[in-house]
C-alpha cells in the first residue's frame, strides 16, 4: 500500500482474534505435568522477568533462561527440548475464538485488515502462521514492541485517511486515541482477562465501540466512520 485508503481496519492477535488465555493454561498444565510444581513455577518466574526487561512476552526467551538457571541444574536438556518443541507445535489454530476468522471476512469487505501485535520476531509471527490468520489478512502483519508507540510506522506501511483499531486492551485503545485522536475509531473486545479486569478498566475511558466477542464483528452494523 503507497496509497492512502479511506479506511484501514488494525487488529490485535492475543484475546482479541486468538485465546491466549487457554494456550497459557495449557501450557501451564504441561509444565506441570511434565516438570512438577516447582520447576513450572519457576519458569512463570522468569517469564514475567522478561517481561518487565523487555516490555512484551517471550516465552521462548524466557525458556533459555530458565535452562541456564543455577537451581534447575539437574533437568535433563532433552526434557527441555521437548518443552520448547511443544510451544513451537502447539495447536494455535485450535484456539482461534469462534467466528474470528469470520469476523476478518467481513472486515475485509469494507478495507484493508491489518494484524498489529506485540510480540519477539520467533514465537509471535509463528503463531499468527499457524493460527491461519497470516494467510486470512493476506499477509498484513506488524509486530512490534509496544505498538501503541509505533503508530508512524504503522500508517507508513498501510496509509489511510482513517483507522479502526480492534483490541481486547482498554491501554492500547486509549493510548492510540491520545495520538491519532478523531483519525481513529477504537474497537473493545471484551475478552480475556485484561478486558474483564474492573480496575484496570476503570482506568481509561471507554472506547468509541464496544462488543463482546470477536464474532460480533460479522454482522455488526458499522456506524458511519469521520472524515478526516
Amino acid at each position: 500500500m503507497t496509497e492512502p485508503t479511506d479506511t484501514v481496519y488494525l487488529i490485535d492477535v492475543d484475546n482479541t482474534l486468538l485465546d491466549n488465555d487457554r494456550i497459557i493454561a495449557d501450557l501451564r498444565q504441561h509444565l506441570e505435568e511434565a516438570f512438577g510444581m516447582a520447576s513450572a513455577d519457576r519458569y512463570w518466574e522468569t517469564l514475567e522477568t522478561l517481561r518487565t526487561e523487555l516490555g512484551y512476552v517471550d516465552y521462548l526467551g524466557a525458556l533459555q533462561h530458565y535452562r541456564n538457571d543455577e537451581s534447575l541444574r539437574g533437568m535433563k536438556d532433552s526434557r527441555l527440548l521437548l518443552m520448547s518443541g511443544y510451544l513451537i507445535d502447539y495447536p494455535f489454530a485450535d484456539r482461534v475464538y469462534p467466528g474470528a476468522l469470520d469476523a476478518l471476512k467481513a472486515l475485509r469487505q469494507r478495507g484493508p485488515v491489518a494484524i498489529v501485535s506485540d510480540g519477539d520476531v520467533v514465537f509471535q509471527p509463528r503463531k499468527v502462521q499457524q493460527a491461519a490468520l497470516w494467510d486470512a489478512v493476506e499477509g498484513r502483519v506488524l509486530i512490534y514492541v509496544h505498538k501503541e508507540q509505533m503508530l508512524d510506522a504503522i500508517a507508513a506501511a498501510y496509509p489511510a485517511r482513517h483507522y479502526v483499531m480492534i483490541d481486547d486492551k482498554l491501554r492500547i485503545l486509549s493510548a492510540m486515541k491520545a495520538v491519532w485522536g478523531a483519525r481513529l475509531t477504537t474497537v473493545f473486545v471484551r475478552q480475556g482477562h485484561y478486558a474483564l479486569d474492573t480496575q484496570a478498566l476503570a482506568a481509561y475511558a471507554a472506547a468509541d465501540i464496544t462488543v463482546e466477542r470477536i464474532g460480533d464483528l460479522v454482522d455488526y452494523q458499522w456506524p458511519a466512520l469521520p472524515e478526516t
